[in-house]
């Protein structure tokens, strides 16, 4: 996600310091360099050599340190990140940001950067929601800085209520999204299906696959990232986060994902399919569970509805659908034939035979199926390969 990439962490003096060490550890794993400024009130917590041992580089606190450098420190550290995250946000660095005063490390580093910056306040609950703080958290916004809304919870002052520091995973998606810089889905609302469907047997048992929806989540987050204004995630039953920043709509069966999907297209440009909706449901549902007895158990078994198929012929003109094919033979002969069938702009095949795809897993590899050919792409990450996908598809839009 990260990899290559530059991030400069802001840490200010709210009691959610410690948080900001995980957050280092989150960004190192995705392949991120980390370079930390702290202030002098974020030191009182946390002590500079804990950041300094977790990124192996200097940690920046005082403006006028002889650090023997040939450069100017707040102006050199301005240029080389790709991101400027402070984590967690005080309502001090947040007025001084909106005031553009610049009277300490951080404060003088953040005005000087022109990268995309992120901002994510902690602190007491009458702080953030006083008139002042959403003002200046306004002005932020209205400059382009990107804001991660605190959580709701118990606070270290014994209040309850909005102030806490978002989660770390939803920090490192909006870390993502900040940093990717060409945003081809600007403006565009996207829905994407992802897991696998669920078909009752009985009040205890169900048919169902081993899908386990990261592909489809992982293409929930390339949209965003991407510059979608607004993304939908249809999901069937999985062990996942939400992505930071989607608007989740859980199902369990195919005809569930088939009533909101239908509901969802009207406002959507982009439609991708990357569910594995089980084709066929019991008839018949038992009222009760199904004792083993003796011998064994014959189920029938009635389609379930075409959902990709559906979705083509009630598009409206200009919207794009995508579509996706798990094969175990005959990998683009059947990947062509349902992009021929359904009607669909692409169909991404892959085949679980192939080492490195399938599902559970981090990567995938799939050939790309338009009316105009196949292209074949190398194994990948899900989220990159979710990228290379979105960004043809957003090529495909009018």
């Amino acid at each position: 996600m990260f990899e290559g990439k530059t991030i400069v962490l802001g840490v200010t003096g709210s009691i959610a310091v410690y948080k900001a060490a995980e957050l280092v550890r989150e960004y190192q794993k995705r392949g991120a360099d980390v370079h930390v400024v702290m202030t002098r009130s974020a030191c009182e917590f946390v002590g500079p050599v804990t950041f300094e041992t977790l990124t192996g580089h200097k940690v920046s606190v005082e403006t006028f340190d002889r650090n023997f450098q040939w450069n100017v420190q707040h102006v050199a550290l301005a240029k080389r990140g790709d991101v400027f995250v402070i984590a967690p946000a005080t309502a001090n660095i947040i007025a001084k940001m909106a005031s553009g005063i610049a009277d300490d490390m951080l404060s003088s580093t953040v005005l000087a950067a022109r990268c995309p910056k992120l901002v994510a306040p902690a602190m007491n609950t009458g702080m953030y929601d006083n008139p002042a703080t959403q003002r200046n958290l306004e002005t932020l916004r209205g400059f382009g800085v990107q804001i991660v809304e605190p959580g709701v919870g118990m606070l270290a002052c014994g209040d309850e209520g909005r102030g806490r520091l978002a989660d770390l995973e939803d920090l490192v998606d909006a870390t993502y999204y900040a940093m990717t810089v060409q945003k081809p889905l600007a403006g565009r609302r996207v829905v994407v299906t992802a897991g696998p469907t669920r078909e009752a047997l009985d009040p205890v048992r169900y048919v169902s696959n081993h899908s386990t929806g990261r592909m489809g989540y992982e293409m929930a987050r390339a949209a965003l990232a991407l510059g979608a204004r607004e993304v939908t995630l249809i999901s069937g039953p999985t062990a996942l986060r939400a992505p930071y920043g989607v608007r989740m709509v859980p199902v369990v069966s195919a005809r569930e994902m088939e009533s909101a999907v239908l509901a969802a297209l009207p406002q959507a440009d982009l439609l991708v399919k990357a569910a594995a909706v089980g084709d066929f449901r019991p008839a018949s549902v038992a009222d009760q569970k199904i004792k083993k007895g003796e011998g064994g158990l014959t189920v029938d078994l009635v389609k379930n509805p075409d959902i990709l198929a559906e979705a083509c012929a009630a598009r409206q003109p200009g919207q794009v659908i995508v579509g996706f094919a798990m094969e175990t033979q005959d990998l683009i002969a059947n990947a062509r034939a349902k992009l021929e069938k359904k009607g669909a702009d692409m169909i991404v095949a892959n085949s679980l035979t192939e080492e490195g795809a399938g599902f559970g897993g981090e990567t995938n590899v799939a050939s790309l199926l338009t009316a105009s050919g196949v292209e074949k792409l190398p194994k990948m990450s899900k989220l990159a390969l979710s990228e290379e996908i979105l960004r043809r598809a957003a090529g495909m839009l009018r």
